[in-house]
């Protein structure tokens, strides 16, 4: 060996030094090259065994995020009134999404609840009868429960609307009422007024003077005279015209001359300059006496359009007015001037007397359609009148 070499010798023992050592395999040199990882494996290993035991009996896992995110929770509060507590109020739950909203009533301390809430924005209305509609937005949390801060109710506001109507319209619409009132629904009964003279609005001067032409061309009023010139006829009133047809004419002429003249004076002409009422105002209440004054008095009363009583000037000149004009299609063969005059002017005084009473007693009742007045109070039943 000593002739080898030098050379040769390092290179032979470099590959006999090899043949000395076993072969690794791939796990043994990963282990190799990682010792502290190696360890800490079989460490974990080894304690992981009664870890997973203890948590066999241990209570269940807490839920995921999501899940807490959407517990539902609850909404309450109470609602009162001047610190006293509101029963039976509607409380509204709804929601900025198209969930269904839920409604409930308040108890008997003015509480509400809410359960089930999904968690976000909500609104609160409450509604009671007489007040005003409050409301509340919050937003609810998940799981929690809410409670609204107290809700005070206030008093609703009541709105009238008053309607102020001119006198004259008003007047209007009152001798509208009028114009329908009818004796057996068939004979004119416009001059009679069922409201208390209080009430009643007084006629503008054109309003009257309607009222006396409606009156005057009424078809029952030609009627009516047809039968008065009838009896006229018969009674031979006024016998400087004779009979037959041109008499009867003749009569009725007058009569119903007499009866425009006599409306128009005493109805339209001097109330409205005289500014006073030409209607009747049916009293229908206190005693028969003073409903019978009352009414007897017509002629020589009236309200005036200032709504106090006054001396009825404006008939008792109109009546002896018509008196005085009738002497102009009246025979005066057997009649002087003034004679006529006040014996015309007379009759028709006492005419309206003695229709004020039956208005006052009698016509109302035969009158269907009145216009609203005064209804006089029953008289006492028998019963109570034998128990006293």
């Amino acid at each position: 060996m000593k002739g080898l070499p030098v050379r040769r010798l390092v290179w032979l023992w470099l590959c006999i030094l090899p043949l000395g050592f076993p072969a690794r395999t791939p796990a043994q040199t990963e282990l190799a090259r990682t010792p502290a990882s190696a360890g800490q494996t079989t460490g974990n290993s080894a304690s992981a065994a009664p870890t997973n035991g203890a948590m066999a009996g241990a209570p269940q896992a807490p839920q995921a995020p999501q899940a807490q995110a959407s517990a539902p929770g609850t909404i309450s509060g109470t609602v009162d009134f001047q610190t006293q507590a509101v029963e039976g109020a509607t409380v509204t739950l709804t929601r900025d999404d198209s969930s269904a909203k839920q409604e409930t009533t308040t108890g008997e301390q003015g509480q509400f609840v809410f359960s089930g809430v999904a968690p976000g924005p909500f609104h609160i209305t409450v509604e009671g009868q007489g007040f005003e509609t409050q409301s509340f937005s919050g937003t609810a949390r998940p799981g929690e429960t809410f409670f609204v801060p107290q809700i005070t109710l206030v008093l609703a506001t009541v709105v009238t609307e008053v309607k102020v109507l001119p006198p004259q319209v008003v007047a209007e619409q009152q001798i509208h009422e009028e114009e329908k009132q009818r004796v057996l629904g068939v004979i004119p009964n416009f001059y009679v007024s069922y409201l208390p003279a209080s009430e009643a609005v007084a006629l503008t001067p054109k309003q009257k003077f309607e009222l006396a032409w409606k009156s005057s061309v009424d078809p029952v009023t030609f009627a009516g005279i047809v039968f008065i010139a009838a009896f006229q006829q018969a009674g031979d009133s006024y016998p400087e015209w004779g009979q037959g047809w041109g008499a009867y004419g003749e009569r009725y002429g007058a009569f119903y001359a007499n009866v425009v003249t006599g409306t128009f004076l005493g109805d339209a002409v001097m109330p409205s300059l005289l500014r006073q009422d030409p209607r009747y105002f049916y009293r229908g209440t206190g005693s028969k006496k003073s409903r019978l004054l009352h009414s007897l008095g017509a002629p020589f009363v009236c309200p005036g359009d200032n709504g106090k009583q006054q001396v009825n000037y404006s008939y008792l000149v109109g009546s002896f007015g018509a008196g005085a004009i009738s002497t102009l299609y009246y025979p005066l063969k057997n009649h002087s001037v003034a004679g006529l005059t006040v014996e015309n002017a007379l009759v028709r005084i006492a005419e309206n007397s003695i229709s004020s009473v039956a208005q006052e007693f009698v016509i109302r009742k035969l009158t269907p359609r009145r216009h609203r007045g005064v209804d006089p109070p029953d008289p006492p039943s028998s019963d109570s009148t034998s128990s006293k």
